[in-house]
């Protein structure tokens, strides 16, 4: 593991407990979760391979792994991790800092359709590692794969930043959108939802 990421820094020690606590709690309640899964599900084929980087508890990873997707889930969180093996299995879910994530040390070497990066992970990781686990993931991908980034911009993270992090590490933007149901991107919108994709050349 690298610095500590602000998931860590900037929360107390029973935020993960918490957080785990809300979505049983939510999933219980029947409350819509899988709306992130949703839409990367409509950017690959059938069966494909998809790297749900931050997973947290697992709750898009397991949404596309019931739709027929492999999925592999990392979260430098080991509370979290624990609780989505407990909740969701099927999926291989992994502990690992996206910062330097290295799946192949791991046991898995095939490169990704798809990657994930949804609930703010851009906004947790360890300050000045964002353009390093933009370049991560990318590298995880294969040539011509997606990735699908959402993140709040009221939580330190400009935008502009992330554009040229996502630039440097070799990915081109297609589309922008203010939610994961695809409602318009405007200037002042609060969340952005951004579709990256490796170039096959």
């Amino acid at each position: 593991m690298g610095k500590p990421t602000r998931w860590v820094t900037e929360t107390g020690p029973e935020h993960s407990q918490w957080y785990i606590d809300r979505f049983r709690r939510l999933a219980a309640e029947g409350v819509d979760l899988a709306g992130e899964a949703r839409l990367v599900d409509t950017l690959v084929p059938p069966g494909s391979r998809i790297l749900d980087a931050g997973c947290g508890t697992g709750r898009v990873g397991a949404a596309l792994a019931a739709r027929g997707h492999t999925v592999i889930g990392v979260d430098a969180d080991p509370a979290l991790i624990e609780a989505a093996r407990a909740d969701h299995p099927g999926p291989r879910w992994l502990v690992a800092d996206l910062a330097d994530l290295d799946l192949a040390a791991a046991g898995e070497p095939e490169p990704f359709d798809a990657a994930v990066v949804a609930g703010n992970v851009m906004a947790f990781v360890a300050p000045g590692t964002e353009a390093a686990v933009l370049r991560r993931i990318a590298a995880h991908l294969r040539p011509d794969g997606v990735v699908a980034v959402g993140f709040g911009l009221d939580r330190g993270y400009r935008l502009a930043d992330f554009d040229d992090d996502a630039t440097a590490a070799g990915l081109r933007r297609e589309h922008r959108f203010a939610t994961w149901d695809l409602r318009p991107w405007r200037e002042d919108s609060d969340f952005a939802v951004t579709i990256l994709r490796r170039p096959a050349d």
